[in-house]
C-alpha cells in the first residue's frame, strides 16, 4: 500500500480545484461555499489573504501517491487581525514574560466567523485516521517552523473534541442565529414572537421603507460588476469607519462574482433608484451566512431589514435551516436571533504558558456556558398560547 504523506502548499492555485473540493464539500446538502477552492483562492489572489498582509498560506495536505484524502487550510499570521478569536491578550502576556507570540499557525477561513469543518476529508470512511494524522501534523508543523502556537478557528464540535483528545486546549464563544422552524412566510415567523415583539418587527420594516427605500435581492447573473462598485463603495465607507481598513479588496468581489455567482446573495436598498446600502451573504447547502454590510445613508431600520429580516425572507424562501448572522450583537436576539456555541482549539507547546492558558479557558468556557443560558431566557419567542 502506498503510504500516506503529508505536505504543504503556499497558495490555492497549487492545489487541483476538483480534489480540494471533493474533500471540503463531499456533501451538497450541507455544503459551506467559504471551504470551496473559489472561495479560499479569492482570498488570496485578490491580495486579501496574502503573507504582506499577514495571512501567508502554508495549507496542508495529505496525500497517498498523487490523490488528495484530506486538507487543512493553514495560514502564518503575523497578527491576529481578521480571525474573531481574540488572543491578544494572550499574545502581550507571552511577549511581557520575553516570548515571541507571533509568527503563529492559523487554521481558519480568513475574515470570516463561520463554523464548518477545518478538518477536509472526502473519505469519511477513513475521517477517524485523517483526522489524527492532520492534528498531529498540525502539532508536527507547529515544532518544525518553531512558531508559538497553532490555533483552529470554528471548527465543527466534533473537530473541537477529536482535537482535545490529542491534547488541543478548547475554547467557547457565541454567535446569534437565525432557526428555520418550518415557517411558511416572514408572517408565520413573527406570530411565534411575543406580541410586543412582533410589534417591534412589524414597526421596524415599515419604518425602513418611510423614505421611500425598496430592497433588492440579487443572486447569480443578476449580480453585475455595477453591483459590486456599489457594494464596495458601502462596505468600505462603514468598514473603514468601525476598524480602519477594511480587509477585503475590491477585486475579491469581482472573483467571487466571478467563480461562485450562484452562492451569493447580495441585498440593494435604494433610494429614489440610487444606491444606499447593501448587504452580501453566501449561500451553504442548508444555511445562509451573513457576511458584510455598509450604507452611504442613514435611516433609522435600515440595517436591520438589509441584514436581518431580508436574510430571513430569503432562507424561508429558499427552504434554509438557518441564518447566521456573524459575530458579536446580542441585539440579534430581540430580531430572532438565538445565542448558539463557537468552537476553537489551541495547541500551545510551552508548557508553562499552555498551563496558564488552560487555567483561563476553563473559566472563560463557564462564563461563556453562562451567559448563553442567560441570554436564552430572553428570547423573543412567546411562551404560552395567550400571548398569541
Amino acid at each position: 500500500m502506498t503510504a500516506v504523506t503529508l505536505e504543504t502548499a503556499k497558495r490555492m492555485a497549487e492545489i487541483e480545484e476538483g480534489a480540494w473540493n471533493a474533500c471540503a464539500m463531499p456533501d451538497a446538502a450541507t455544503r459551506n461555499p467559504f471551504l470551496s477552492h473559489a472561495f479560499l483562492r479569492a482570498c488570496e489572489d485578490s491580495g486579501a489573504a496574502t503573507a504582506r498582509n499577514g495571512w501567508q498560506p502554508m495549507h496542508l495536505l495529505a496525500r497517498e501517491g498523487e490523490t488528495l484524502l484530506a486538507a487543512l487550510p493553514l495560514y502564518v499570521k503575523g497578527h491576529s487581525y481578521g480571525e474573531y478569536v481574540f488572543d491578544y491578550a494572550w499574545a502581550d502576556a507571552w511577549e511581557r514574560a520575553g516570548g515571541r507570540y507571533y509568527p503563529k499557525l492559523l487554521s481558519a477561513v480568513p475574515f470570516t466567523p463561520v463554523t464548518g469543518p477545518r478538518l477536509l476529508i472526502a473519505d469519511q470512511s477513513r475521517a477517524g485516521e485523517l483526522t489524527a494524522l492532520l492534528l498531529e501534523g498540525l502539532r508536527a508543523l507547529t515544532e518544525q517552523t518553531k512558531v508559538s502556537s497553532a490555533h483552529i478557528n470554528f471548527p465543527t464540535r466534533a473537530e473541537w473534541e477529536a482535537a482535545a483528545d490529542l491534547g488541543y486546549l478548547q475554547r467557547t464563544d457565541q454567535q446569534f442565529h437565525w432557526m428555520n422552524e418550518g415557517y411558511r412566510d416572514f408572517a408565520d415567523f413573527l406570530s411565534r414572537l411575543s406580541s410586543q415583539k412582533r410589534k417591534t418587527l412589524r414597526r421596524e420594516r415599515e419604518r425602513a421603507r418611510e423614505p421611500g427605500i425598496t430592497f433588492h435581492r440579487l443572486t447569480g447573473k443578476a449580480i453585475t460588476e455595477r453591483h459590486w462598485d456599489a457594494f464596495f463603495t458601502f462596505y468600505m465607507d462603514t468598514g473603514s469607519r468601525k476598524w480602519g481598513t477594511p480587509y477585503l479588496t475590491r477585486k475579491f468581489f469581482s472573483l467571487i462574482g466571478e467563480w461562485m455567482a450562484d452562492d451569493i446573495l447580495l441585498v440593494i436598498a435604494e433610494r429614489a433608484g440610487r444606491p444606499i446600502a447593501g448587504a452580501f451573504n453566501i449561500i451553504g447547502g442548508e444555511a445562509l451566512y451573513g457576511r458584510n454590510w455598509g450604507a452611504i445613508e442613514h435611516h433609522p431600520f435600515l440595517h436591520f431589514e438589509t441584514c436581518y429580516y431580508q436574510a430571513i425572507d430569503f432562507a424561508i424562501e429558499r427552504g434554509l435551516k438557518r441564518v447566521e448572522a456573524g459575530a458579536q450583537g446580542a441585539h440579534k436576539l430581540a430580531r430572532g436571533y438565538l445565542p448558539v456555541t463557537t468552537y476553537s482549539a489551541h495547541w500551545i507547546p510551552d508548557p508553562r504558558f499552555r498551563a496558564a492558558v488552560a487555567n483561563y479557558l476553563e473559566r472563560e468556557r463557564e462564563a461563556v456556558a453562562e451567559g448563553i443560558e442567560e441570554l436564552s431566557e430572553h428570547s423573543p419567542f412567546r411562551r404560552e398560547e395567550s400571548d398569541i
